[in-house]
């Protein structure tokens, strides 16, 4: 447990640092460090398939976005005043989320849901009912199969979002450079 506590309290280490950068480089390293940080946690409560999505979709895909972001726009945040709505939004987002678990078992709980009625029926029916020999890719690509395409839903839409934002930011600044171009003076 003590390896749990401490990627916990090195995650939130790296969350504060993250919102008090400037510098968006730094920030998108670091998130890239948060990510592989989850994915060590992920790891060790023994989530192995969330870990390594987390891994390549966090860690990889979403830093290199990221940086494919910065490229194309300033490298320093613009700071403007403190705005206490977000503090708002958040703290009772995070207070919903931790009433939402207080009826959930403890974390390892033997008695847990998932250690009793779901292992044993996986195991029973998986070939029968799926003809795929391999249990762990008959559960995500059958029984979970809802919830995979949900992930996938998520994914695009954001990468469709993405584009989209840096489409407009990049239309804008090339409309910025052609307008320039008509306003120099001869020597």
């Amino acid at each position: 447990m003590p390896i749990e506590v401490a990627l916990f309290v090195a995650l939130v280490a790296v969350a504060i640092l993250i919102a008090r950068l400037e510098d968006l480089f730094a920030a998108a390293m670091l998130t890239g460090l948060f990510s592989l940080l989850s994915a060590g946690l992920f790891t060790l409560m023994d989530a192995v398939d969330v870990a390594f999505t987390e891994a390549a979709v966090g860690a990889g895909v979403s830093t290199v976005l990221i940086l494919g972001t910065l490229a194309i726009t300033d490298r320093r945040e613009k700071q403007g005043g403190l705005k206490l709505l977000p503090f708002v939004v958040v703290g009772i987002t995070g207070a919903v989320l931790i009433y939402g678990t207080l009826d959930m078992p403890a974390y390892g709980d033997p008695g847990a849901p998932i250690h009793n009625d779901l292992t044993e029926f996986f195991i029973a029916h998986t070939h029968d009912d799926i003809h795929i020999p391999n249990i762990v890719t008959a559960v995500l690509a059958s029984f979970r199969g809802y919830d995979t395409y949900g992930e996938t839903t998520v994914i695009f839409t954001a990468g469709v979002g993405v584009m989209l934002l840096l489409g407009g930011r990049l239309r804008r600044r090339r409309q910025g450079d052609e307008g320039d171009e008509g306003d120099e003076v001869a020597p």
